[in-house]
């Protein structure tokens, strides 16, 4: 009988706010921001969490978020160089974009939000088509991490608007190369590279009006360029000195507040503001300027400065007078700079480090004229600052003041500590600076109390107080229920690693970096000394210290309350009778400190884990190391076994532990079979706290990704060698794709593994999107299967068929049976291979079809043929065929067999073409006349109702009428 465990599975993820990998959204009453790897949305006036983006198995970080234009659409980058798509409403992904190889850390819409446009680290920049769920080009020439993109809308449209090209535009993209590219989107190439700085280029923006660029570098300058979209509008041409034209060209630096590296330039979407972040915690904001408004004040200025004169002289001689008109003169032909039309406003103080911010959308800060500003912090927490429209008046300058923060659902620093109530329904969090409680069933944070730097922490009997070392030495006693700290205890002088209460729940035991191990009883006092039946708390009263030799890191008593169990510095575990203190047993054998322990409920085992990555088991009978195990990559933070279910009775005391590391990794051993059960992936950074159930029913983690995760566990058995089989299968998974994948050696490069067969693509400006992941191999493979059935089917019909003819059956003799999957779904075999194929989601579509070896594709040449003649599914058959052609065409043109399936393929495509064309045309006509028609019916209604009204008064009332917003009502 092979012996079967239960699984652990994610369940909640909670204790973040946002996290620093990407940048966030605000639309003025939610923000969009990135906790890890999902996407949290935050009614930010609430404080509460509406919804979270999140799609199950998807471990990367988020590290880019963009909305459309389309309001309800989001483009997310991820940190494995994914985009996906996510609707808000729905809160569901749309479509999965893959192509870049390393993290996504730029994205753009174009205005309508058809196209979407990407930069990654792996400096590649990418198009993609939203609609049609797919990639259309790559583009190449930066030498490092892409940082902003931009599209430039072409101001002069020359092409007329029936032209069949692609939508044309320009592209603006800056990289830490510190290079300022534009790109052509009709030739696909770049027209003009401008070094922009001298460091990189770490931020970019272009104003509403689209003619000026601003960037932003590393040594805390801010440029700004102009564009010069005339010159655009007649493409690349030669100058008289024979240069090429330019397109940017460089107008001034401006000056910033402080020289730190300028992190991020915004323009609002349509007030005068520009606002710049190049400090760690403040962000200044500029107003912008109109040329009148400047030249009415340099007038004043003047104006002022002649008074002061004349007053200064009094009535001086009459040829000063002549000298003061040509001097005026000088004055006004002093041109505007750029400079002045962006004026400092007011800065910004966030209470912590910014990591990006926002401005809010117009709905919400239409009250009062104020603007918002949103602020995501690095440190866990979200703000929003309200700015005040400028005022005439001279007394006070305008300062922001900040309306909504959202802070309380998260630490501010790592998660060091984590302790249950002994019912499961609270756990405390603790971390430097604040203590929190969680109820475990709605996830919801109830309590936050000031501490000091927390390093351990556990409840005390009854659950109604949590006890919390600290980094300075105190233990400090906290009321949960007034959530008030209720006793400052001056326990040891150095910091306390550990405390444990004792099983008899009549004391606890403390052990310090001083040396000391600390004995205290629990005694009761009344809350309230005035009224005696009060509810009583509990204090600390020192009994007695055991010294040490060396500092101790964590202290254990038994479950059967006999022996307690010492870590040192020394890398050795003490144990000692608790009643007597007596020396009973030295665990030796770890080669670096031991960092955490913990001891089985039937006392028999202890287990150790160590900075030496390894986890001993040890009997406690005679000291005896019965296993070390190589654990962890890193360091052992935390090991704990795993409480006995309560669910199963009487059963006998579980020797099975958890272990929690550096290597951001929760580990599920069993001890008396020294086997790893299972690894749970999911933390971004290194795991320091670990909290296990006391009815065995779950764990909680705590990181340094400021993230709080429980794994329950599930009624899935679970067996080791299936479990390790499906370790190395998605190990063998991977590598497949990664070898497809190689740039450093393309399949045919003649690299070492590399594939002889074809030829290395030449590393051209621009490229094919690709990208091969595990779903478009899987996907490849259910085509070539469909294929190789479908043809089958076939063959075995035909050749019925052909006997039939030739008269060599009888009449009695049955047609093959048909194939059992077609006989399910009752299709033919054509109809088969198309439903196949639609199943592949349109953005792995291409990558799939690359997989087919060239046989198959000649196959699936002959079922599009058929596709068309029926004209099932137009827009997918000529998709492939295109996209076939595009591919194979070496193959195809040098194969006469091709020939005979082509010709029809064409004759057939044209037809189902122009039938599908002629049936839009129809329609847009139709749609097009009943425009036209509610138009002449609302101009009568205007003159019905005014007689004097012009033609042109009339055209600008249903204009006006159009602009009226789109309310989508749900049924």
């Amino acid at each position: 009988m092979v012996q079967s465990y239960l699984r652990h599975g994610p369940t909640e993820a909670f204790g973040l706010v946002c996290s620093a990998s990407s940048n966030s959204h605000y639309d003025g009453k939610l923000a969009y921001v990135p906790a890890l790897e999902d996407v949290l949305v935050w009614d930010v006036k609430k404080g509460q969490m509406l919804a979270m983006w999140h799609e199950t198995g998807h471990r990367a970080e988020v590290t880019s978020i963009l909305r459309s234009p389309q309001k309800d659409v989001f483009a997310v980058g991820y940190a494995d160089g994914s985009i996906r798509l996510w609707s808000a409403s729905s809160a569901s992904v749309i479509a999965t974009f893959n192509g870049h190889k390393k993290a996504v850390t730029a994205l753009a819409f174009d205005e309508t939000g058809t196209r979407l446009a990407s930069g990654s680290q792996d400096t590649d920049l990418i198009l993609w088509d939203v609609v049609g769920e797919s990639g259309l080009y790559r583009l190449r020439g930066h030498r490092d991490q892409i940082t902003a993109i931009r599209f430039v809308r072409p101001v002069a449209e020359s092409a007329p608007s029936t032209s069949t090209g692609t939508a044309p535009g320009y592209l603006l993209t800056a990289s830490k190369d510190t290079f300022l590219k534009l790109w052509d989107l009709q030739t696909q190439h770049c027209i003009q590279t401008v070094v922009a700085h001298r460091s990189e280029v770490w931020t970019m923006d272009l104003n509403p009006e689209q003619d000026l660029v601003f960037t932003g570098s590393g040594e805390g300058e801010m440029k700004a360029w102009k564009i010069d979209h005339e010159a655009l509008a007649q493409g690349l041409r030669e100058t008289e000195t024979g240069e090429v034209t330019k397109f940017i060209h460089s107008v001034t630096t401006l000056p910033l507040a402080s020289s730190h590296r300028v992190a991020q330039i915004s323009f609002h979407p349509h007030k005068p503001y520009l606002a710049v972040q190049s400090h760690d915690k403040s962000v200044e904001v500029f107003r912008i300027r109109t040329e009148d408004e400047i030249k009415k004040k340099q007038a004043r200025r003047r104006r002022r400065a002649k008074e002061k004169e004349l007053e200064k002289k009094g009535k001086k001689k009459a040829e000063d007078a002549d000298v003061d008109a040509h001097m005026e003169g000088e004055h006004d032909e002093r041109e505007v700079e750029l400079a002045d039309l962006f004026t400092p406003y007011l800065i910004v103080r966030a209470s912590g480090k910014i990591r990006s911010f926002d401005f809010g959308d117009e709905e919400a800060a239409a009250a009062k004229g104020n603007t918002q500003l949103f602020v995501a912090l690095s440190n866990n927490a979200l703000e929003v600052y309200s700015i005040p429209p400028p005022t005439k008046t001279k007394d006070a300058p305008p300062e922001a003041a900040r309306v909504f923060s959202v802070d309380l659902p998260g630490h501010r620093t790592d998660v060091r500590t984590l302790c249950l109530s002994s019912d499961d329904a609270l756990l405390a969090s603790a971390s430097n600076g604040s203590l929190k409680i969680w109820n475990m069933k709605t996830t919801a944070c109830i309590r936050t109390m000031d501490c000091g730097y927390a390093i351990c922490s556990t409840f005390l009997p009854g659950d109604r107080q949590v006890a919390v070392g600290t980094k300075s030495g105190e233990i400090l006693i906290y009321d949960i229920a007034s959530s008030s700290l209720v006793d400052t205890i001056q326990a040891h002088s150095a910091t306390v690693w550990s405390i444990h209460v004792r099983p008899d729940e009549g004391g606890l035991v403390s052990g310090s970096g001083d040396k000391d191990v600390k004995f205290w009883e629990f005694e009761k006092k009344p809350a309230n000394s005035d009224n005696p039946r009060s509810s009583s708390l509990l204090t600390l009263v020192h009994v007695r210290t055991l010294k040490m030799t060396d500092d101790v890191l964590s202290v254990r008593y038994s479950p059967n309350g006999k022996l307690l169990a010492v870590a040192l510095l020394d890398s050795t575990v003490k144990v000692f009778y608790q009643d007597t203190l007596k020396f009973f047993l030295s665990l030796y054998g770890h080669k670096l400190p031991v960092l955490s322990m913990d001891i089985s409920g039937d006392s028999k085992l202890i287990v150790t884990c160590s900075a030496d990555k390894n986890v001993k088991i040890w009997g406690l009978d005679f000291g005896d190391c019965h296993r070390s195990i190589f654990a962890h990559d890193e360091s052992v933070m935390q090991v704990a076994f795993e409480r006995t279910d309560t669910r199963e009775g009487d059963a006998k005391a579980s020797h099975y532990f958890w272990t929690v590391g550096k290597d951001k990794m929760v580990k599920y051993w069993d001890g008396d079979k020294f086997e790893n059960i299972q690894k749970l992936e999911g933390h971004h950074g290194e795991v320091w706290a670990l909290a296990v159930s006391h009815h065995g029913k779950f764990v909680v983690t705590g990181s340094h990704d400021k993230s709080i995760r429980v794994w329950e566990k599930l009624d899935e058995p679970l067996f080791l060698e299936e479990e390790r089989e499906r370790e190395l299968e998605a190990l063998y998974e991977t590598g497949i794709a990664d070898t497809l994948n190689r740039t450093d050696a393309p399949i045919g490069s003649g690299a070492p593994g590399a594939d002889p067969s074809s030829t290395a693509p030449d590393a051209t400006e621009t490229g094919a999107v690709t990208k091969q992941t595990t779903e478009t191999l899987m996907a490849g493979e259910r085509i070539i299967e469909a294929l190789e059935l479908a043809d089958g089917e076939r063959e075995a019909q035909r050749e019925y068929a052909e006997a039939r003819a030739k008269g060599g059956l009888a009449e009695s003799v049955a047609p093959p049976p048909r194939h059992p999957v077609l006989a399910a779904y009752d299709v033919e075999p054509e109809e088969y291979v198309l439903r196949v194929v639609e199943k592949v989601p349109s953005t792995a579509l291409y990558d799939a079809l690359l997989v087919l070896p060239f046989g198959k594709v000649v196959s699936l040449m002959g079922y599009l043929n058929i596709w068309a003649q029926k004209e099932w599914n137009i827009v997918l058959t000529s998709r492939i065929i295109f996209f076939l052609l595009k591919t194979h065409h070496h193959q195809i043109v040098a194969n006469r067999v091709m020939r005979t399936a082509l010709i029809p393929l064409r004759r057939h495509l044209r037809a189902g073409l122009r039938r599908q064309k002629d049936t839009v045309a129809y329609n847009l006509a139709a749609l097009r006349f009943l425009q036209r028609r509610t138009d002449a019916r609302r101009t009568a209604e205007f003159y019905e109702e005014d007689e004097e009204l012009t033609e042109e008064k009339v055209r600008e009332k249903i204009a006006e009428g159009k602009k009226r917003k789109r309310v989508s009502i749900k049924a």
